[in-house]
């Protein structure tokens, strides 16, 4: 659920509001701070330094280099390059405005943010979602289906070879068929009952709303029309992601929340509590968001659904709320049997 600010930006910024970047975008302590400090944003933020030193600027300038390098600026200014409102109609690939270290932090290098550092490693590799054999690039246009609320990149596409460079730069080194730790997000233990979304309200208004808007909305970089992203992306609504998203399931949210969210936090130093985690994740996904077409054809073997994949077909009886909001435990205990008995 971004974080896309330059490092001139991000210090004007972090320097007034101890804010949040990504996802929530939290405020940094507990203090309420006056939205009128905040200075207007002059232009569409990037990412902020990569955790560890990933120097794509370091490359030779060649052919390699340079893709590697427009690999990173896709990802730092998806809406820039391939977004809904790029002046080039054959060029809108992205159906938001949001950019892809919105949840890749770090430039792609943040370990626990979803990191892409080995991830050329690990492909091609079993995806439940398509109960099939999946390339980087198949991931990279889930990707943009889903989180970008967009339509695939033609396999040999200047985009796509581009992605593909930068995160075999990042990839250098690690070993073909090892996963290097700090990939995806942690696991994350639900408290067991149901996400309370009324909870998740107050956490949203102290700890959010500053950043990212008392509805949702984001704060944007530029006017609309102009391709220039969002200082802080928006949670909900039209140009956010799609409910076929990852982030769009209440587990997922959760662990990233609870990982990456406020500024600051980190596998190990968390700040929030799992119980504050959940419930402002069940918060943010209960207001609408855009529809991704065909979810029926996800997961078709069925008992390797998440049990907070909040779309039907179901294989148990359980109601669609509960899905939804939980409590999961007996939900994962009901698949567990179920992938036993087969």
């Amino acid at each position: 659920m971004a974080r896309f600010v330059s490092l001139t930006a991000f210090a004007a910024i972090t320097s007034i509001l101890l804010i949040g970047l990504s996802f929530t975008g939290c405020a940094q302590d507990h203090a309420i701070v006056d939205a009128t400090q905040a200075p207007a944003p002059q232009e569409a933020s990037t990412d902020d330094a990569p955790s560890t030193p990933y120097d794509a600027d370091a490359l030779p300038d060649d052919a390699y280099g340079q893709l590697v390098r427009y690999g990173r600026d896709l990802a730092v200014r998806t809406f820039a390059h391939i977004g809904p409102e790029v002046s080039d109609p054959s060029m809108r690939y992205a159906g938001n405005n949001m950019a892809c270290t919105s949840c890749h932090q770090g430039l792609g290098t943040k370990a626990f943010a979803m990191s892409w550092v080995g991830v050329s490693a690990t492909f091609p590799q079993y995806r439940a979602r398509e109960d099939a054999i999946s390339t980087l690039d198949d991931r990279i246009n889930g990707c943009l289906e889903r989180s970008m609320a967009g339509k695939a990149l033609p396999a040999g596409s200047r985009e796509m070879k581009a992605f593909l460079a930068y995160m075999h730069f990042l990839s250098a080194g690690v070993p073909v068929g090892s996963r290097p730790d700090g990939l995806g997000l942690p696991k994350f233990t639900p408290p067991e009952r149901r996400a309370d979304p009324a909870a998740g309200q107050v956490v949203y208004q102290e700890r959010c709303a500053l950043c990212h808007g008392p509805e949702g909305a984001g704060l944007p970089a530029g006017p609309p029309g102009t391709a220039s992203g969002y200082v802080f992306p928006p949670l909900w609504g039209p140009d956010s992601f799609n409910d076929g998203a990852g982030m769009a399931r209440l587990l997922m949210a959760s662990a990233f929340i609870k990982t990456n969210m406020p500024l600051g936090a980190q596998q190990g130093a968390s700040v929030l509590t799992d119980n504050e985690a959940y419930d402002v994740a069940a918060f943010v996904l209960s207001h609408p968001r855009p529809s991704k077409s065909h979810l029926d054809r996800d997961f078709p073997a069925r008992w390797n659904k998440p049990v907070d994949s909040a779309f039907p077909p179901y294989v148990d009886e359980a109601p669609a709320d509960q899905h939804k909001y939980g409590p999961f435990q007996p939900l994962q205990e009901k698949m567990k049997a179920l992938r036993d008995a087969r």
